[in-house]
């Protein structure tokens, strides 16, 4: 792997270069001390993964991570910031970062981290090896079928197939599926209307369905936050705060769980059966 790393205090850069130069993880083939150096350097030199901290001088860490992924999305990031602000953190997880770690630095955690990245990276270049072959040979159209066995297949890693609105999320992903619609150019109501029953009630249901997968993704993540499914779709199909905020209320920290957002967890679902 090739890294690129962006922080303001010198003393920061040369400890994470001498750390992944040394324990074999690759080669850093830049850094800098300020974002905006960073973003012009990071868009010709074009690392695998970037260690980039929060607060910099001239753009600051979130902003950097979106103008890049706009640019070359598969560059990852991990954010290294001693800020422990949730509403900033969860900022970072959605402009796009794989994993926040929090200094002072710690040796084996950025280690373990920078590992799974790298094997994420691996696996996404063999899976579009194997997709730009299978394209080549015989460019087939998805079946309903599939899809929902790949919808049925994300909801069970939530636990949330033997619950009554899963079949309800099932047929509305299938329809905008099939008519090539995102969930967020139709009306919740109007989608709910569809399956023949009182909207209210499939709302209703789909609602639980969701919060479930929600409680059970906060489980995953209290017993090991660097879990696959938990880091996958804790910002993907989850708002990174609801899940946060259901977290904290598991452990009574809170005294009210995460909410539910319909049209992320929609729109995350239906991301997944394009990535398969």
């Amino acid at each position: 792997m090739q890294y690129y790393i962006i922080d303001d205090d010198v003393s920061i850069v040369k400890i994470l270069t001498n750390l992944l130069e040394e324990n074999g993880s690759g080669e850093v083939i830049g850094s800098s001390n300020d974002g905006e150096t960073a973003l012009r350097e990071i868009l010709v030199c074009n690392p695998d993964i970037v260690l980039v901290d929060l607060l910099l001088p001239k753009l600051d860490g979130n902003s950097l991570v979106r103008e890049v992924k706009l640019l070359k999305p598969k560059i990852k990031f991990i954010m290294i910031s001693q800020v422990s602000d949730v509403k900033l953190v969860a900022d970072s997880y959605n402009s796009g970062i794989e994993f926040f770690i929090n200094k002072p630095i710690n040796k084996i955690e950025v280690e373990k981290v920078t590992s799974k990245v790298a094997e994420r990276i691996e696996i996404e270049n063999m899976l579009n090896n194997i997709k730009k072959v299978f394209k080549d040979v015989s460019p087939q159209k998805k079946s309903q079928d599939n899809n929902i066995k790949i919808i049925k297949h994300v909801l069970s890693r939530f636990g949330m197939l033997g619950e009554k609105g899963t079949n309800d999320i099932i047929k509305i992903c299938i329809y905008l599926l099939e008519t090539k619609k995102s969930f967020d150019e139709c009306n919740f109501n109007e989608l709910s209307s569809m399956l023949g029953d009182n909207p209210k009630t499939i709302q209703q249901r789909i609602r639980r369905a969701i919060k479930t997968g929600l409680t059970n993704l906060a489980y995953i993540g209290i017993e090991d936050y660097y879990n696959e499914s938990f880091q996958d779709y804790s910002k993907g199909m989850f708002d990174f705060a609801s899940v946060k905020a259901e977290m904290d209320y598991i452990k009574g920290k809170n005294k009210t769980g995460g909410k539910v957002i319909i049209n992320k967890f929609f729109e995350g679902l239906l991301l997944q059966c394009e990535e398969y």
